[in-house]
């Protein structure tokens, strides 16, 4: 898969550089020495209709950051589109972790653990601060790609199930929707279940993803559920759900966010706002290549040596 155009990438980092300025850093918690930063992007007008976005980077839990230039290029493609975005730190468990898999899976489940905390608690302090922010409580949703996305649809799972700290958020509220760019659910025992019914949830994923499963990784009592297996769920308890699905395409789709603007719209038009239950599923053949970024070779084993 050819890289991003030189062009394209100036383009991007010219757009994040001036992008910068309309921008406000919040500190949202702290975990031990441990400081962890929101960035807070407003659109030039906010109304009860805003959606806040809280956006959640990738990395494999090993890297990563909430300000790079290709996430401050797509910022700025929300906001001009009328979205808040709140960028968010977390701690990056896996960093330095070695010989992660089946048989030393413990570190990923407690990386995941405490990038949900981090998540929830981010939620948290917009919910404190929604005034002050201008951020209507019934119109946030998380984003994420990758590990970001594995984070956000934990978060929403959490918050169904009363797991980790989800107690801090008031019982009465939901997140308005989830964005998964490739993204899954990881559990040590059981099969995803829900307790509440998830929110409005859009999943995309490449079918040939080697580092988030697709479908399902099961060893014993361990699973990862990739959208494949999330939607076989939804579908049968009748949670709405809205799924892209790429054919030919692996980890690559968890950069597909500034390709998928109008998909996200769409959604929010239908499931934010129209309060639809809808369930809507596509496969896709073709992305513009040329402005994909080189992530398909990436597996598992690859990430973590």
């Amino acid at each position: 898969m050819k890289k991003l155009t030189l062009a394209l990438l100036l383009l991007f980092m010219a757009a994040a550089q001036s992008f910068a300025q309309d921008m406000k850093t919040y500190l949202y918690a702290e975990r031990d020495t441990t400081q962890l930063y929101l960035d807070f992007y407003t659109p030039e007008n906010v109304n009860d209709s805003t959606i806040c976005v809280v956006y959640v980077f990738g990395g494999g839990f090993i890297g990563g950051h909430r300000d790079g230039d290709w996430e401050k290029a797509y910022f700025k493609q929300l906001v001009d589109v009328g979205f808040q975005v709140a960028a968010i730190d977390y701690r990056l468990g896996l960093k330095g972790v070695k010989g992660l898999g089946v048989t030393n899976s413990k570190p990923l489940e407690d990386a995941i653990n405490m990038a949900t905390e981090d998540a929830i608690s981010a939620i948290a302090y917009l919910l404190e601060h929604a005034q002050e922010l201008k951020v209507n409580k019934d119109r946030i949703m998380m984003v994420g790609s990758s590990a970001g996305a594995i984070t956000s649809l934990h978060v929403d799972y959490a918050m169904c199930n009363g797991l980790l700290n989800a107690n801090i958020l008031p019982d009465s509220f939901r997140l308005a929707g989830v964005v998964s760019y490739a993204g899954a659910i990881y559990l040590s025992k059981g099969q995803v279940e829900y307790y509440r019914t998830p929110a409005p949830t859009m999943m995309f994923h490449g079918m040939a993803d080697g580092l988030v499963a697709y479908d399902k990784l099961k060893f014993f009592n361990i699973g990862f559920y990739g959208t494949n297996s999330l939607v076989k769920r939804f579908e049968k308890f009748g949670y709405p759900y809205f799924a892209r699905r790429f054919k030919d395409y692996g980890h690559s789709i968890a950069l597909a966010g500034p390709f998928t603007v109008d998909d996200l719209l769409w959604f929010c038009r239908h499931y934010v706002y129209g309060k639809e239950q809808l369930q809507v599923d596509g496969t896709y053949r073709q992305l513009d290549k040329s402005k994909m970024p080189e992530h398909d070779v990436y597996s598992f084993k690859e990430l973590y040596k």
